[in-house]
């Protein structure tokens, strides 16, 4: 009971600086990070672990599918080059590179372990990416490409890390072997999540009419797809990403406006937590892990952590400038198809951020390596995971707006986008309202018309594409604005009115809670209106 209630509190901790680092516009991930060097450093505190055999089930599932939930397949498909270069390629070549170095500097490191710290640490992270390239204005391009990279390279890892595993626990490694295997996994997991996906989504759409139900399933969905996966020797971690991306595709038919709302909150509260408590798990257990590694001198501890994670940053640049330069030499279609800017070669190469899933890979190594034996040198593995994890979410992290401003990267501006593509859709439908609703009563017809007008003459003020940046003019955007804000400000004023009339008990609580429902998703839909940067 004293656990769960230092990890609630902990929880309460964390929840309170992300609150923080979003009013600073501060990367979460990294405020995480420092949260678990800042735990370790409490005396007092319980070492709290996980058994190894649930820490992939637990976390990377949700993780993932909440990840590949919000990644947009049409993005996808478009850059399914240098995703797949990056994410199959460069995660391979981190592997054996890092396992080389480590071999080399750590004289204990055998080559089994070195090549397992390497298949751990060689994924970056979908979550950090997410999280610190949003709102930098890069081009759309290179976020679809970071993101895509990032979740299907957690399967190339974790592919490398069973396998390494293996040689480790066996004693047996056959390359071509593990080669085949590899594709024969890749295929089973991909295969396997796409029937749940499918299963899934005829679940949706013919049977469930419930929202509760509809948000529980969307819960446990990505579970049932990893697990079934991994009974049958599939990727686990394909099985999910396939799965998300499926439904995520879909989820305008088969969810209801309601559900989907619900669904998405639920999701962002849940991988909030997650990502939150893998962090303090590990900062309950680095001193533990740190006592464990006392036999190495802290000058050793420190270099070997400064070199290992300089590799890790390094062999990214080392790949991504020949990954990137050698197709369009090869080939007349990619270059007259894809612009090229070495600046974004660049911001590329520093935004291999690790996180909350080479974590839960280092965790996740068993305690024992046989009922005798225990699993050698886990708490030096985990010490230079962490220092990776810290090293690129600190040190990449922070300096990438920096490196941003540098390179004078033009900030891509995707309001400019959306302001388009809401003239487009604001458009169609007036254009539809007067070619079927023209027999209408014209007062009706009016007032359903009218709500419209409103919006497309609105757009038209704000001459968002030309003058979004204004340089010192009062931007369309304000002029936009100013009406939502009216409008917000009208809606707190029915709210303290019917708050005030529940107060004195002058309106039935069911009715309270209905409409102020209403006025709590009219102004979501207020706010959502609201160009901002």
């Amino acid at each position: 009971m004293e656990n769960i209630t230092v990890i609630i509190m902990l929880l309460f901790g964390v929840a309170f600086l992300s609150l923080v680092s979003k009013r600073y516009n501060f990367p979460i991930p990294i405020v995480l990070v420092l949260c678990g060097v800042v735990i370790s450093v409490f005396q007092g505190l319980p070492v709290i672990a996980l058994s190894p055999e649930v820490v992939f089930v637990i976390f990377l599932p949700p993780l993932l599918y909440h990840a590949a939930w919000h990644t947009s397949w049409s993005d996808f498909k478009q850059s399914v080059r240098p995703i797949t270069l990056a994410a199959v390629g460069l995660v391979f070549f981190t592997t054996g590179l890092v396992a080389v170095v480590a071999h080399w500097l750590i004289d204990d490191i055998s080559w089994p372990l070195a090549f397992l710290l390497g298949a751990i640490v060689s994924p970056p992270d979908a979550v950090s990416a997410t999280a610190i390239t949003k709102g930098l204005g890069l081009n759309p391009r290179l976020i679809a490409i970071l993101e895509g990279e990032s979740l299907v390279n957690d399967a190339s890892g974790l592919v490398a890390y069973k396998y390494a595993l293996m040689a480790i626990t066996a004693g047996n490694f056959v390359l071509w072997q593990a080669g085949l295997n590899f594709v024969l996994m890749s295929v089973l997991g991909i295969a396997i999540g796409l029937a749940v996906g499918y299963i899934m989504y005829y679940i949706h759409k013919r049977f469930v009419c419930d929202d509760i139900i509809e948000v529980t399933l969307t819960l446990l969905t990505p579970f049932a797809s990893y697990l079934i996966a991994e009974h049958f020797e599939g990727s686990g971690v394909l099985a999910v990403v396939a799965t998300g991306l499926f439904l995520a595709a879909r989820s305008g038919t088969i969810f209801s406006h309601e559900s989907r709302i619900m669904t998405n909150t639920i999701w962002d509260v849940l991988n909030n937590i997650l990502n939150g408590l893998i962090f303090i798990l590990i900062g309950l257990q680095l001193r533990q892990i740190i006592d464990g590694i006392s036999n190495y001198s802290g000058n050793s501890l420190l270099i070997w952590g400064a070199v290992i994670s300089f590799v890790v940053i390094l062999v990214r640049f080392l790949w991504v400038i020949p990954a990137t330069i050698i197709p369009r030499m090869l080939s007349k279609k990619i270059r007259e198809k894809e612009e090229f800017d070495y600046r974004n070669m660049i911001i590329f190469g520093w935004s291999g951020m690790r996180g909350v899933v080479s974590m839960a890979a280092a965790l996740a190594l068993p305690l024992m390596l046989n009922k005798t034996e225990e699993f050698p040198l886990r708490n030096l593995i985990i010490y230079l995971v962490f220092c990776v994890i810290l090293s690129t979410l600190v040190i990449q992290g922070l300096t990438l707006p920096w490196l941003i401003k540098k390179l004078k990267i033009e900030r891509y501006s995707i309001l400019a986008e959306e302001y388009n593509i809401r003239n487009v859709i604001v458009s169609e439908t007036i254009a539809h309202i007067e070619d079927n609703f023209s027999l209408l009563d014209d007062e009706l017809l009016h007032n359903i018309k009218s709500k419209y007008e409103v919006k497309f003459n609105r757009l038209q003020k704000t001459e968002l594409p030309s003058n979004f940046f204004g340089n010192g003019k009062v931007l369309g955007g304000q002029i936009f604005n100013e009406f939502t804000k009216i409008q917000i400000d009208l809606l707190n004023v029915e709210r303290a009115k019917l708050e005030s009339m529940h107060k004195f008990g002058s309106v039935n609580e069911e009715i309270f809670r209905k409409i102020e429902k209403e006025l709590d998703l009219e102004e979501t839909r207020l706010w959502m209106e609201m160009y901002e940067e």
